[in-house]
């Protein structure tokens, strides 16, 4: 082995050393290396454990495959830029996740492969780039992957700003063979967005998946013949089309290189793929960051570097998406030169302005831009309004409701454009059950937002319509506008509203039953909110993700981590005087002594929980509130308390039509009854239970249908 840099390339005599290593050893590496990522949960989440095993299991490839002096250079080297030039027979190592001893190389390094190759001979010429490069972006070709058109409709947007400097075409659904052949040579840059298969019995008809079959290997070997292949091909599919799991097979470093392999010997000169699936939002926030460097000039080398950086940032290194890409080619190739600046031309001095007159206009442009300032920023130029709003607030706090509802639509009454109002107006609303005028508030938040043009309280009202709907039962609608929200709150780089949504989207995922989508996003939005816990609104949404992660857990039946989380959930909203925000923390801690059968201290819980909804005359927490007092009776045998709390329960979630509520406890009496024997009153609450249901969830719809069964035919 050889390493040396560009400037030695030229020297008549190259050193070169040698190491005698063990090739079953380092097979065994490899597959440990394989191993440790399909470890991965669902959402591409390593413990962090896992992590450390990846490093030390990386550094022994490091150790076995390098010898001393090359591994010497490689760490005091300041060069950023890494060509890592092997025989074909090596592909199957991952060099990316070799472990330095301070870092993995695909992170220290920009790194990219060229391969030695004896069997095929590469391409007599590169295209050159146009006066005006053209890019084909091909997004979900096969019409069922969202996240693919997402993506592709990001990259465009992206590339927007900078039409006077590429062409771009945008192609999604229906995309056949026959429109790939035709076309493909024409573009500089191709962006492939969707399925791709791999045949083991016959490689070469592996390749991209469209809308009437494969564009495979011979296609592009076939295209290649006659003119160069675009520049850059950048392949965010993965080979799993074929599997029902999205774990690595041993070959999937072969797997990778044989479309890579094609793309190159017919003219790319770089070619971007992955090795596994990667689910939206990552793939896409590696995508959006890769583009972002090329087109501002960076090599191409550094751009996936820094994508790969943004998304340990943004995720955390534990999400081991970053480890999914490979680059073939040389890294510090530039696509987009930047345009030298032209020179400034010499201006003739006009009339020098009077010091009076300057003054004068310097005190005008003052006045304008804080006049605009205050428009764009504050809803509301009334002192009054304000005062009324702080006051509101305070209301809100004490649980003095009707007064709050008095106050707030004085407010929007006299100034509709102060924004604030609204959520403070619907979560009032919400809080007496009246779920109509919660709705209509938000809706109400909407428009006024839209007029005003301000994005921020947009998202927030998107986010609050969700949390509305969610709360009713209605979850496709409450999807809806969480990721209207997160969208938005990510165009606009808005990092509250951001950690807000996916919070309030982790909570969503929860009661679907996706506890690691639920923890995956939780982590994002704390890891935000950490950073900015200096500002009250992160801190409080801080404790909200402390508590949600709890859930998580007592879900998972972790409940030592649970109440750990909970824990810092109270102390946050203890420091913050929050103590109206307590009422599920007691609820929820209640409920992991339950499950140790600690069934005194759970009372005193739910006791204490209890008398702050009531306190705050929050109806719509207390159904639940109940229920779960009930259920506490039930698993202390004492069926007659548990009666009387579930028919509380049950008035008054038909008082503030809260049907999920209802069911629940229709459900509950339904299984209390049939404790009891009386078959007649637990077939009756049951079915009443089914038809709420049937509504709003279906999974406890089945659920019910077996309980039926069980009756038998009696």
């Amino acid at each position: 082995m050889s390493i040396f840099e560009q400037a030695e390339m030229a020297s008549t005599l190259r050193h070169y050393s040698q190491l005698s290593v063990s090739f079953s050893e380092i097979h065994k590496l490899c597959i440990e290396v394989t191993s440790l990522l399909n470890k991965s949960t669902k959402a591409g989440v390593l413990e962090i454990e896992l992590i450390h095993n990846l490093k030390k299991t990386g550094q022994l490839l490091w150790d076995h495959l390098f010898t001393r002096a090359v591994k010497e250079r490689l760490k005091e080297t300041p060069i950023k830029d890494l060509i890592l030039l092997t025989d074909e027979e090596l592909i199957s190592i991952p060099w990316e996740l070799l472990y330095t001893g301070d870092d993995f190389l695909c992170i220290k390094f920009n790194l990219g492969r060229v391969i030695r190759t004896k069997g095929k001979s590469g391409p007599s010429s590169y295209r050159s780039f146009s006066t005006m490069p053209k890019m084909l972006i091909m997004a979900n070709p096969t019409d069922d992957l969202k996240s693919a058109y997402l993506e592709g409709v990001y990259i465009k947007n992206q590339f927007d700003k900078r039409r006077k400097d590429i062409s771009i075409d945008f192609k999604s659904t229906h995309i056949d063979t026959f429109f790939v052949k035709k076309n493909l040579r024409d573009y500089d840059i191709v962006h492939f967005a969707g399925h791709c298969e791999y045949d083991k019995d016959d490689p070469k008809n592996s390749g991209w998946v469209l809308s009437n079959g494969i564009f495979n290997i011979q296609d592009i070997y076939a295209l290649g013949e006659t003119l160069s292949l675009p520049s850059l091909v950048f392949s965010n599919a993965c080979h799993s089309a074929k599997f029902s799991d999205d774990s690595l097979g041993d070959d999937y470093q072969e797997r990778a290189y044989s479309l890579a392999c094609a793309f190159l010997f017919s003219g790319v000169r770089h070619y971007i793929g992955t090795i596994r699936k990667i689910e939206d939002p990552v793939s896409l926030s590696f995508a959006r960051e890769f583009y972002a460097r090329l087109i501002s000039g960076s090599p191409v080398g550094e751009c996936v570097r820094l994508a790969r950086l943004k998304l340990i940032k943004e995720y955390g290194i534990t999400t081991i998406a970053w480890t999914s890409y490979l680059l073939y080619g040389d890294p510090n190739f530039v696509l987009f030169r930047l345009k030298a600046k032209a020179a400034k031309s010499k201006l003739k001095k006009g009339p020098i302005l009077h010091r009076r007159q300057l003054a004068w206009l310097s005190l005008v442009v003052a006045i304008i831009s804080i006049c605009i300032y205050l428009y764009i920023w504050l809803p509301s130029v009334n002192p009054s309004t304000f005062l009324l709003f702080f006051r509101s607030q305070k209301l809100f706090l004490k649980g003095q409701n009707q007064a709050v509802i008095s106050l707030a639509s004085r407010i929007i009454k006299d100034d509709p454009l102060f924004l604030s109002a609204y959520p403070l107006l619907a979560d009032t609303y919400q809080r007496i059950g009246d779920k109509e005028s919660a709705l209509r508030c938000y809706f109400d938040y909407i428009r006024h937002s839209e007029k005003r043009k301000d994005k921020k309280h947009l998202v927030s009202a998107y986010t609050g319509l969700g949390w509305t709907y969610y709360l009713q039962g209605d979850y496709a609608k409450s999807f809806d506008f969480y990721n209207r929200a997160l969208v938005l709150s990510q165009e606009n780089k808005d990092k509250m509203n951001e950690a807000d949504v996916l919070g309030k989207l982790a909570v969503w995922y929860m009661d679907n039953d996706d506890n690691d989508k639920a923890l995956e996003l939780l982590t994002k939005s704390a890891e935000i909110n950490r950073e900015r816990r200096h500002i009250y609104k992160h801190n409080y949404n801080l404790a909200c993700d402390y508590f949600n992660l709890g859930l998580v857990f007592s879900n998972k039946k972790d409940f030592t981590a649970a109440k750990e989380f909970y824990d810092k959930s109270f102390r946050i909203f203890e420091k913050l005087k929050l103590t109206h925000e307590l009422s599920d923390y007691y609820f929820n801690i209640g409920e992991i002594y339950a499950g140790r059968k600690e069934y005194l201290k759970a009372m005193d819980c739910y006791d204490k929980g209890l008398k702050i909804d009531e306190k705050l005359g929050n109806k719509f927490n207390l159904t639940s509130d109940y229920g779960m007092i009930a259920e506490l009776y039930v698993e202390t045998d004492n069926l007659a308390e548990a009666e009387k709390y579930f028919n509380q329960s049950i008035g008054l979630s038909k008082e503030i039509n809260a049907y999920p509520e209802l069911a629940d406890a229709y459900y509950n009496l339904g299984l209390l009854y049939k404790k009891k024997n009386q078959k007649n009153k637990a077939k009756d609450y049951l079915r009443q239970a089914q038809e709420i249901y049937a509504l709003i969830d279906s999974n406890k719809y089945q659920k019910i249908k077996q309980e039926f069964l069980e009756f038998g035919s009696d």
